[in-house]
């Protein structure tokens, strides 16, 4: 490969399509021809949490990151005009990989992504040919304790008292501490990232679209036996590079693919929630390295 192709292949595209009459925007990089790794962010972030890291792969894959409805710059319908919920996201995404040409391809998920991503892969498991997990959850022990409390109380009874805590999470002093917390050296970290997943969290509407989310997880702690056994029969190859630091998604949750699939390759990195903002290349050449390996044949994406 030509340096120039190589530098030409690197550039982020900032584009967008619509599905079911909303706007997509995503991120894409990459030879339209490469094998294909779909990036599915969480909570309350958006494609913006794979800024470095997409780079770092677009020499050898077409990497597409989208927003997904409700975040980043999608759009953001009011919760009575969308049903949000993590079954809609998860047909939504399905149908924007349709939609920009996504035949097969590699996930990589990170908090919500993980029940999106996992639920299309429940949906179309001939789709995927590999699952990498950043601090995206599929077990109970993955859930800590002390973060998950609020969220559970909410989820049980959803009334203004337990809402009162559920809105401090993403205001900016609580998206502040997801980024920070358990990362040893917090001046590595660009404090931009937070600010501006604040300022998109803070848009009019969005307080009912979160606790609409919030409210709905319970249905995926609920599918995380079927994500399981989607696990021991599709035996999909898995790489876990999972924050050890993370105070949301516990350590526990990645050493536990190993009882589903006794292959997986876990890798506990000493940051925290979003292990990006520290550890990018680092996941990157993990990335690399796994697909080359465990992904089997170079499967093409529809161009």
């Amino acid at each position: 490969m030509s340096s120039a192709h190589r530098n030409r292949t690197h550039r982020t595209h900032y584009r967008s399509t619509t599905v079911r009459g909303h706007g997509i925007a995503y991120r894409e990089a990459g030879p339209a021809d490469a094998p294909a790794l779909l990036l599915l962010h969480g909570f309350p972030t958006s494609s913006h949490m794979f800024r470095d890291l997409i780079p770092l792969l677009s020499h050898r894959y077409r990497v597409v990151a989208p927003d997904h409805i409700g975040f980043g710059r999608s759009a953001a319908p009011a919760a009575d005009e969308f049903t949000y919920t993590f079954a809609e996201l998860a047909e939504v995404t399905a149908e924007f990989a349709d939609a920009v040409g996504l035949d097969r391809f590699a996930l990589y998920v990170q908090d919500y992504g993980a029940p999106i991503g996992l639920r299309l892969a429940l949906a179309h498991p001939e789709r995927v040919t590999a699952v990498i997990t950043q601090n995206g959850n599929a077990y109970e022990e993955g859930l800590g304790a002390e973060a998950w409390a609020p969220v559970l109380a909410y989820i049980a009874d959803p009334n203004e008292k337990t809402a009162a805590p559920i809105r401090e999470i993403r205001s900016l002093e609580g998206i502040t501490w997801q980024y920070t917390h358990g990362v040893p050296d917090p001046s590595l970290l660009n404090p931009d990232a937070w600010h501006h997943d604040a300022a998109l969290m803070a848009r009019e509407g969005q307080d009912a679209i979160q606790l609409a989310l919030i409210g709905d997880y319970g249905a995926n702690i609920d599918l995380y036996p079927a994500f399981q056994e989607y696990f021991r029969t599709s035996r999909v190859p898995l790489l876990a590079a999972w924050g050890a630091h993370d105070e949301i998604f516990v350590p526990h949750g990645a050493l536990a693919f190993f009882r589903d699939l006794p292959e997986a390759e876990v890798h506990l990195l000493p940051t925290g929630h979003f292990a990006l903002e520290t550890h990018a290349a680092q996941i990157a050449g993990l990335i690399d390295d796994f697909l080359a390996r465990r992904q089997g044949p170079r499967v093409r994406s529809r161009s």
